[in-house]
């Protein structure tokens, strides 16, 4: 029996953290065929480049996809997608996999998903169900979730969401968040090692910073980080190490005016490019706080458990840990919620942090599913809900209450 082809589409340095252990059984089952495509900010030098980080795991990577344009406005993003989707197609063509396997709700994702979709190939997804509503990649997660043949959630309340978008529960398997698998098996550093990595002593308190652009907010992304940044600067004694946006529109100007921050700022700034899986799970031990809107400051930070401060709304939606403080894009908000989370009583509650995502045994959850299902094409039935009363709306009358009627 020939072994089953699994193709795994990949976009940037977080979706291929999230990955990587999954990557990693499929590769080691004789019964499977690891497929890889590289395409998006792995691509990129000015985001990177972390195609090296693939490979120097060693993973193979079978193609590559070029779809980034050197323009990360909305008309640009677009393109992007579009691109990516012409690529992907052409590489799908050529490896002819029996599933692809796909992560998130980045436009990435999406392009994928579309040439999956036409060419027939059984699409699995990951982390479908969850409600980010700050960001247009909710709507591409949805999207993403109805061209899909099985789901691989991360917690109970996203399995519910997935089957009421019509999805068959027969196809929707509760595996935990795939990002805690690597705090069970990677080999962490310990501070002297990774301060030698970083360049940079970390010397209580550093904050971890990872801000990318809310999609769906109208506020420039330039402003909105600004307010972080006149946050930080009431923290003078602390470390700061920034990783880099990501390439949503909006990035590049981010990144620019943290670079122009972290230049005024000296020694205490660091920006990194990327910090890679390692090297951001080791630095996690060590920081006294994570700042920003990823999605890594509620699902890997609280597992360590360190304090996050979640800015704005890009993370809507999401369960959270008690180890999470929420708090809106204006810096005196930041800075209190900053306080809170470095004071003794909140430091206090850290060891009674549980996960909502999980247990950090997803990857094999999937290898297995992925191993022993029959998964099929795009072809399937809409799963209705039992039936339930829906509140009638009605259509507002044409005319005002206080019209008179017209009489015959």
């Amino acid at each position: 029996m020939a072994a089953q082809r699994v193709c795994i589409v990949t976009g940037t340095r977080a979706e291929y953290g999230l990955l990587k252990w999954v990557m990693q059984e499929l590769k080691e089952d004789p019964e499977v065929d690891l497929q890889i495509v590289a395409t998006g900010t792995h691509l990129a030098p000015s985001f990177g480049e972390t195609r090296s980080e693939i490979e120097g795991d060693g993973f193979r990577v079978d193609e590559t996809v070029e779809m980034l344009l050197d323009s990360d406005t909305p008309v640009g993003t677009a393109k992007s997608i579009g691109l990516g989707t012409i690529g992907v197609a052409e590489a799908l063509r050529r490896l002819a996999p029996d599933v692809v396997l796909l992560l998130g709700d980045r436009f990435e994702v999406l392009a994928a998903a579309q040439a999956a979709l036409v060419a027939k190939i059984p699409v699995a997804h990951v982390h479908g169900g969850e409600t980010t509503e700050g960001a247009v990649d909710e709507s591409i997660r949805h999207a993403v979730t109805k061209m899909a043949s099985v789901h691989f959630v991360a917690a109970a309340p996203f399995r519910r969401r997935v089957v009421q978008l019509g999805e068959h529960p027969s196809r929707v398997f509760n595996v935990g968040a795939p990002g805690l698998d690597a705090l069970r098996r990677v080999d962490l550093m310990d501070r002297p090692t990774l301060e030698a990595s970083l360049g940079a002593e970390l010397r209580p308190p550093t904050f971890l910073i990872t801000y990318h652009p809310a999609t769906l907010q109208d506020t420039p992304p330039e402003e909105s980080v600004q307010e972080l940044l006149r946050a930080l600067s009431r923290f003078p004694e602390a470390q700061l190490l920034f990783t880099k946006s990501n390439a949503d529109s909006g990035g590049r100007a981010i990144n620019r005016r943290i670079e122009q921050y972290a230049e005024q700022e000296g020694d205490r700034a660091r920006v990194y490019e990327s910090l890679g899986q390692r090297r951001y799970l080791s630095a996690l031990r060590y920081v006294d706080l994570v700042v920003g809107n990823s999605s890594s400051g509620l699902i890997e930070a609280p597992a360590v458990p360190v304090p996050t401060v979640n800015v704005g709304t890009r993370q809507r939606g999401r369960p959270r840990a008690g180890s999470v403080l929420d708090c809106p894009e204006r810096a005196p908000a930041i800075a209190a919620a900053i306080r809170t989370s470095l004071s003794e009583e909140f430091q206090g509650r850290l060891p009674n942090v549980t996960s909502p995502y999980g247990d950090g045994n997803a990857a094999p959850r999937i290898c297995r599913h992925l191993k022993t299902l029959e998964i099929s094409g795009p072809a399937k039935t809409f799963y209705d809900l039992p039936d339930y009363d829906l509140p009638e709306t009605r259509a507002p009358s044409p005319r005002a209450s206080t019209e008179e009627t017209p009489k015959e």
